[in-house]
């Protein structure tokens, strides 16, 4: 997702959907000589090809989901004072979202990541502002509430969480239980996520390059084990206090975004979502546009 999200920023300013000038920071290895490549259009050209013939529809989906979410973030802060990043990874919305700057900032993810990531920043940052706060967990054995809890969540202040590129890694348990402890640890929160289509774990030959993509997972060791089917996302989550506000797949995003459809071609099962709890809230609901 860095590569991918530095690749974006790397296009002319007229032509990229999001800035992130940090992600290139956490690029190590063969990701750190493609992006010094990219860097002149013809390279950009040539290393964007040979990421969509190597994993079609990653790169597309990757930015697809970046710029969805970061729009209705933009949104949601508005009216909310905590964003809470659970899985942060490499995610630098903290730093290069304007809304962000108003907002105090959670970012939960396991320990190697999270210290990983603090010692990059420590690095390249001049000071990392104390509205950021960093909090280590594994959402498979830990308890989402007390982790907030401990790092100073104000549950009575609204809150967005955003959840991106991880229940897909989880177990159902572990999704179920993070999103019964959301809703009760932040009344009336909004919650922005991803979710692949559970039928591309059980049929992936119903989907392009899905065989192939599914097996190179399980080589790395990060197999898919979670998945939700579209037709039955919006009882799931009601049945766990959250109203559906949005539900897209990849492809409608790239489309709408001005980007041909073809480029998420292979990756028609990961989707978006927009979730509001069911608890009252100290501001209205959030209007959350396509």
């Amino acid at each position: 997702m860095a590569l991918f999200r530095a690749l974006e920023s790397a296009r002319c300013a007229n032509t990229r959907l999001f800035h992130d000038p940090f992600a290139s920071l956490f690029l190590q290895g063969w990701r750190r000589w493609l992006y010094r490549v990219a860097r002149f259009n013809l390279g950009r050209r040539l290393v964007e090809w040979l990421l969509d013939q190597k994993a079609p529809g990653a790169r597309a989906a990757g930015i697809a989901r970046t710029k969805w979410i970061d729009d209705q973030a933009t949104i949601a802060l508005d009216t909310a004072s905590q964003l809470v990043l659970l899985g942060a990874g490499f995610d630098t919305r903290a730093f290069r979202l304007r809304c962000a700057a108003r907002a105090t900032i959670f970012e939960l993810d396991l320990p190697d990541v999270s210290l990983a990531k603090q010692a990059v920043l420590n690095a390249a940052v001049t000071r990392i502002p104390d509205r950021l706060r960093f909090a280590t967990i594994d959402l498979n054995r830990q308890s989402l509430r007390e982790v907030l809890a401990e790092a100073g969540f104000d549950r009575r202040q609204a809150a967005c969480f955003i959840w991106e590129g991880v229940t897909n890694y989880l177990t159902a348990d572990a999704v179920d239980a993070a999103l019964r402890q959301m809703r009760q640890a932040a009344p009336g929160c909004t919650l922005l996520f991803t979710y692949i289509d559970r039928e591309v774990i059980e049929n992936p030959d119903l989907f392009f390059g899905a065989e192939r993509m599914m097996a190179r997972l399980r080589s790395y060791g990060e197999p898919w084990t979670f998945g939700i089917r579209p037709q039955e996302i919006e009882a799931y989550l009601a049945s766990r206090g959250f109203r559906l506000l949005r539900d897209l797949s990849i492809s409608d995003v790239w489309q709408r975004l001005g980007r041909p459809g073809s480029g998420t071609h292979g990756y028609e099962f990961y989707r978006v979502a927009a979730v509001q709890s069911h608890e009252s809230t100290p501001s209205a609901p959030v209007a959350m546009p396509d």
